[in-house]
Formats: C-alpha cells, structure tokens, sequence
C-alpha cells in the first residue's frame, strides 16, 4: 500500500516528518498531563489552583489518542507473521514493562524516604520498604501509583494481539466500509454518557449492577465491547493515512479549530461541573476525561488531521527527539513528582505557570536520561 508509512526505527533520512512530530506533540501533552494532577487534586481547598489544573488537564486529554494512532499509522496494516510480530511488538513492551514496573516503585521510596514530598494527595506512609516490595510482584496484575504511566502499555499488548487480526481486513476493506465501521465506533464513544444519563431515566440495572447492554454481574462483554474503546483509533489512523481529507486549508481550520473547541468545552466544563456536583467521586469526574469519549475524539482528531496536513519536512533533530519518547513515556512520572516539589519553592507564580515549569523540566530531564540509556546497548531496549 502507497500509504504505508516506517518504523521509527529506520534511518532518519527515511522517516516522515509529521509522524515525528505528532509523536513528540503526543509526549509532551501526556507529560503535560500528568504535571496538571497535583492541581487538581486539591478540588475546593484552593479553588482557583483546582480550576487552572482542570482546565490545563483538560486540554490536553488528546495525549493518550494521539499515541494510539501513531500505531495505527506506523504498523498497519501488519507485513509480518503473527508470531514475528507478537516475538518483536509484544516482547519489546513486556521487558519495558517488567522494567519499569520494578524501577520506579524502588525510585519512588528513594525519593519520599530522602527528599519527601509537598504534594497533598500522597502520603508518604504508602511509600515504606514494606509497600515497595508489595507493590513490585503485583505489577503482574495492574499497576499502581508509582507505575500509572504504565496502565498504557498493558492496554497496548491489547492492542497488538489485535492487529494480526484486523490487517486484513482493513487492507481489503473499501473506504465506505471503514466509515462504516468507524460509525458504529463513534456511537460507542457515547456510551458513558448513556450510562450516566440512564438512572435519570429510571435505569436501575439489574442485581445492582448498572451495565448496559448485556453488561452484567457474570458478564462484562456488552453489546459495543468488541468495537469500542482504543481499537478505533487504530482503524481511524489508518483510515486517515490512506484516505486523506482533500480539503484546502480554509476548510480544514473551519472544521478543526471549531470540533477542538466544542470538545475542549465539553471536556473542561463538563470536568468542573461533575467534580461540584459529585465532589470526591472520581468514577463520575473521569468521565468526561475518558480517552475513549466523544469530546476527547473530537479533539483528538483536529491535531491528527492538521499536523499530517502541515506536512513537516524530516529533522534529523526532530528524529532523535521522537526516537526517544517511548522512553519519556516510561519514565517521566518521577520527575514530575520533583518537579511539583521544586515549584512549589518559588512564591508567587499561578498554577498555570508552575504546570508549565514542571511538564517542561520533566520532560528535558527524563529526555537526557533517556539518551544516556540509549547510549548503552543493554539499557537501549528498555526505552525504545
């Protein structure tokens, strides 16, 4: 296919500037993200900090989306055997994980027990030698706080024991048919909504479980299960790789600009609005905030579409950067723990600032570590 687009690991002469540049776009929102947690976590004790961090997090909710496509765009459709790709996709994110997932708890007790920690949502009695074992053998079965970045790369494991099985489908499918397809996706981004709008219609579930759709207590596959979720970012990317919009660019911010509006709107009012009337329920606050929502899409799809039609010319600078943001990924989440701390020193800045310094100082910190780690052929493989 024409539209087959390089692995990030091929030499930079051959790599496609936009892809790059979504990818680092990507990264540095993700660590954006992240830098807004603190804020937020303060909800009515400081309300105006709590406001600056909602509305900062909000706008950066396409983070989590725009890596997800960038799969989609780099290994679809698959060209290799489904065991090549599971020994080199799956194996390389697994030892990341395996990693990471015993590192950072270890860096985590290090720094509570050696430096400590000003921010209000931690306490640092969860950080003993005791709970750092604990929580280094149950990463086999989720991450914790010390880890939280790494919930992406268990749902990508997801994601590549599915794409053996969806690549020949979309290399034969016709444009009509993968609209078609992202359709019945786009109605499943409104499920949370659904869910959350159905007790006021007089929904009660069933046994006390308020699934939807055949969701229940001895079934948590519904109707929309098997075409909902992050799998329609893959099959969007794709689709917008080989399908193009040919739209001048007039048309193009005339359509962006406005979707990106609408749903930072819905995604940072709608963020403040639940947190006051369910103060301290975090199932009800993250719903707005789900990756897989309507008004996450709708501001997720705008920075796709414009960055890919800017067309980027390749850098060889810009390469090394987006070669290295799998591994800011992995590792950042410490150094925006400092960062806050170390912001939290200066008097007088507002919050929006502070997010700024932290996501910016983490993000250049956990870069150099990354190069010093791609340095050494044994620590390479563990950020690339």
């Amino acid at each position: 296919m024409k539209n087959r687009l390089p692995d990030l690991n091929v030499p930079a002469r051959e790599r496609i500037g936009w892809v790059d540049l979504l990818r680092v776009i990507a990264c540095f929102l993700v660590v954006f993200s992240h830098s807004c947690d603190a804020f937020v976590a303060v909800f009515d004790s400081d309300r105006a900090t709590f406001l600056q961090g909602a509305l900062a997090g909000s706008f950066v909710r396409a983070c989590v989306p725009l890596f997800v496509m960038m799969s989609g765009v780099l290994l679809l459709p698959v060209r290799t055997g489904t065991g090549a790709f599971y020994r080199k996709r799956i194996g390389r994110v697994l030892l990341a994980l395996v990693f990471w997932s015993l590192t950072l708890p270890v860096l985590y007790y290090l720094y509570m027990r050696y430096v400590g920690t000003s921010s209000p949502s931690i306490d640092p009695a969860l950080f003993t030698g005791e709970a750092t074992l604990h929580k280094m053998w149950t990463f086999v079965f989720n991450f914790c706080y010390d880890t939280t970045p790494l919930w992406y790369l268990y749902m990508l494991i997801g994601l590549y024991l599915i794409m053996p099985l969806i690549s020949p489908w979309l290399e034969r499918a016709s444009r009509r048919e993968l609209q078609s397809v992202l359709a019945i996706w786009g109605l499943t981004l409104l499920l949370p909504y659904v869910k959350m709008l159905a007790p006021a219609l007089g929904y009660t579930g069933n046994y006390g479980n308020t699934g939807l759709y055949g969701v229940c207590d001895w079934n948590g596959f519904g109707t929309f299960h098997y075409v909902s979720g992050f799998a329609g970012y893959l099959v969007l990317a794709f689709y917008l790789v080989k399908f193009p919009p040919a739209w001048s660019w007039r048309r193009t911010l005339a359509i962006c600009i406005p979707s990106f509006i609408i749903g930072y709107l819905i995604t940072g009012l709608g963020f403040i609005t639940m947190q006051k009337h369910f103060p301290g329920n975090y199932a009800y606050l993250e719903i707005v905030w789900y990756f897989a929502g309507i008004n996450v899409f709708m501001m997720t799809a705008p920075v796709f579409i414009l960055v890919q039609k800017a067309a980027a010319r390749p850098r060889a600078w810009l390469s090394r950067l987006a070669g290295a943001t799998f591994g800011i990924y992995l590792c950042h989440f410490i150094f925006v723990q400092a960062g806050y701390d170390l912001v939290q020193r200066i008097p007088g800045l507002p919050a929006l600032a502070r997010i700024a310094l932290i996501a910016c100082g983490a993000f250049a910190v956990s870069w150099a570590v990354v190069r010093l780690m791609q340095r050494w052929s044994v620590t390479r493989r563990l950020v690339e």
